[in-house]
């Protein structure tokens, strides 16, 4: 399947500041991309999109009428747009604030003033969860592989899922938190397993630590996808045993190359 060009792309910017909508919209042209919309409320981009489903939504954090977090999740909330890619840019810096998006599976996060570049790579991301590369993983007999997906947020695992859907993975399983990820890899064989690192009852690190120990699955790779940034809190995750970190919101090219990596080399 062909890689779509950036140029392609659909976009709607989402974004009540006349001057920060032309700053992106300029960017965007900039890298031959003319297809965009612009709105400056979240209820208005809303009924565009029930008019014409764009290939990705840009917003800022804060809108007249919603923050970008109630945007994404009225997306998820909706069959046609649960899929629709979603970047926020926004100044803000608030752990409180962003992990929330983060955990809604935004595509990427850009900071106020953002770089061109981080721009175009996060279009290229875009393009890569819309119709990903199908020769990636062709070491990988991704038919026989079982996957189990572990975080308290249904729209991560659904967005996690996603990806994997696209990669060519179909056996996948999930689970609400690591106590539930314990019952079934008591029951069931695995070949990898997705964990987020915070989460009610038992969290990454704890899940790790009883995969690493107690299972009858040891040696079984372990992805830890967080929005976590405590370098001590890492640094447990990774003497927990796992097999690999990956940022929230994540690249589903890096995810794809962790995914082939760590395969590998359980062989």
């Amino acid at each position: 399947m062909e890689t779509i060009p950036i140029s392609d792309l659909t976009i709607f910017v989402v974004e009540p500041s006349t001057t920060q909508r032309r700053i992106i919209i300029s960017h965007l042209n900039d890298l031959n991309v003319k297809k965009v919309q612009y709105y400056s409320n979240g209820k208005d981009s809303l009924e565009g999109m029930g008019l014409l489903q764009p290939d990705l939504v840009i917003s800022t954090m804060y809108l007249p009428d919603m923050t970008a977090t109630d945007l994404v999740h009225s997306m998820r909330s909706q069959h046609d747009l649960q899929d629709v890619p979603f970047m926020l840019i926004s100044s803000e810096t608030s752990f409180a604030s962003l992990d929330p998006i983060r955990q809604a599976g935004v595509i990427a996060i850009l900071p106020k003033p953002f770089d061109s570049k981080d721009l175009k790579k996060a279009l290229y991301s875009t393009v890569e969860f819309i119709r990903p590369d199908e020769t990636a993983l062709n070491d990988i007999a991704l038919e026989d592989l079982k996957v189990l997906v572990v975080d308290d947020s249904p729209l991560a695992r659904k967005h996690i899922q996603r990806v994997l859907t696209n990669l060519g993975i179909a056996r996948i399983q999930s689970a609400a938190d690591g106590n539930e990820a314990v019952q079934y890899i008591e029951n069931d064989f695995y070949d990898l397993i997705i964990t987020d690192y915070n989460m009610p009852e038992m969290d990454g690190e704890e899940l790790t630590r009883h995969i690493r120990e107690s299972s009858s699955q040891r040696s079984i790779p372990v992805l830890m996808v967080t929005s976590e940034h405590n370098d001590s809190r890492l640094a447990a995750v990774q003497q927990a045993g796992v097999s690999g970190i990956c940022d929230k919101p994540f690249e589903p090219a890096t995810v794809r190359d962790m995914i082939k990596n760590l395969l590998i080399d359980s062989i």
